[in-house]
Formats: C-alpha cells, structure tokens, sequence
C-alpha cells in the first residue's frame, strides 16, 4: 500500500509539470499574439498572470522534497523526483520570457513596427511546437518527440541569427527606429531561450528514460 501511494504521487508530480508546460506554453501564445496586434492588455494579462506559475513551480519543488523526506525514495525513483524539479525550473524559465515578450510589446507600445517580423514568426512557431513535443515527451516518456528537438533548436539558433542581422541593417537606414529594434532583439533572444530550455527539457527527458546524460544543443 505504501509502494502504491508513492506511485500514486509521482504521477501527480508529473501531472503538476505537465500543468505548468501547458500554462507557459499558454503564457508564450498570448505574449505572441499581444506583440502581433500590438495589445497591451494582452501583454498585462500575461505579466498578471505569471504568479500562477511561480506559485506552481514552487508547488512543484515542495511536493518532490516532501516525497524524498518521507518516503526514501529508490534510485530510480529518486531520478524521476530529480527530473521533475528541473524541467519545472525550465518550464518556470520560459513562462519568464513569455513576461520579458509583453513586457517588450509595452515598450513598443502602438507606433507601427517600421521592420518585418517574419522571422520572430517563423522562430515562435518552431520555439512553440519545441515545447509542445517535449511536454508530450515528458508525458509519455517517448524518446521520439525528444529527438526531435536538436534538430529543431538549430533552426531556431540559425533564425535568431538572421533576424539580429536584419534588424541592425535596417537601422543606418531608419536610425529613429533603434528604440524599436533594440526591444525586438530582445524579443528575438526571448524566443532563441524558450527553444534553449525546451531542449534542456528534452535532455532530461532522455536522463529519465535511459538514466545518462545526453547534450542535445552541442
């Protein structure tokens, strides 16, 4: 019986990660979507909202040191318990800059963006289809949607770069706008991290399935 409640509450611990992936996540859309259309109550929905996932992060840590004080854990356990405090670090981390985004969009505030946002486009949609198949990883403990993510962090490394080259191109033509593309770096670098935690995530995921590490972002 005690085996089975041990069970029982690791699998609540991974059902508060899997909670906290999918409030980031949610957090990353509607920062998006705040910068896209240039709302700033979308932008302060998310900065109000970023105490829900502290508070569940810090849920989090409780709850996994409450199992390791109480019930003495074995290895094997002890990883899973482990694992669990670290991607809730990440997950925690990328909520961040889901904040540091609409923060930015206030900062641009309503004057038309004078340079093209495709590129911050293209890295979100990879950068938010990277932690949508790593909490469905970490879930399922399936090292195929793990795999993916290497690859994928690439290309969001390699936009990143293409995107701070345009943006500083653009302003010997347009010097007025450097408030304006200094934000959107950041906000390119917010998204190049979420990718960065996303495939740190996915690493522990392999720890917790094959008990070694694995780099995925060498």
């Amino acid at each position: 019986m005690v085996r089975e409640q041990f069970q029982y509450d690791l699998q609540a611990l991974q059902q508060k990660i899997i909670e906290l992936g999918e409030l980031a996540k949610q957090a990353l859309e509607i920062a998006m979507e705040g910068l896209r259309t240039r709302d700033v109550e979308k932008a302060l929905e998310v900065i109000d909202g970023d105490y829900r996932m502290d508070n569940l992060e810090e849920e989090i840590n409780d709850f996994a040191l409450m199992l390791i004080t109480k019930q003495q854990p074995v290895a094997s356990d002890l990883r899973r318990i482990f694992i669990s405090i670290k991607t809730a670090t990440d997950l925690e981390r990328i909520a961040d800059h889901a904040v540091n985004i609409a923060k930015s969009t206030i900062r641009l505030g309503e004057k038309e963006v004078s340079v093209s946002l495709q590129n911050l486009e293209d890295m979100f949609k990879i950068a938010i289809d990277m932690l949508q198949n790593v909490i469905q990883s970490y879930r399922e403990e399936n090292l195929t949607y793990a795999k993916k993510i290497a690859e994928m962090d690439d290309e969001v490394d390699e936009l990143y770069g293409k995107a701070i080259r345009e943006f500083i191109s653009s302003i010997p033509n347009q010097p007025e706008t450097i408030g304006q593309i200094t934000q959107l770096s950041f906000i390119a670098r917010y998204i190049e991290r979420v990718a960065d935690h996303s495939t740190n995530i996915a690493e522990n995921v392999f720890y917790l399935v094959k008990g070694k590490h694995y780099l995925l972002n060498e």
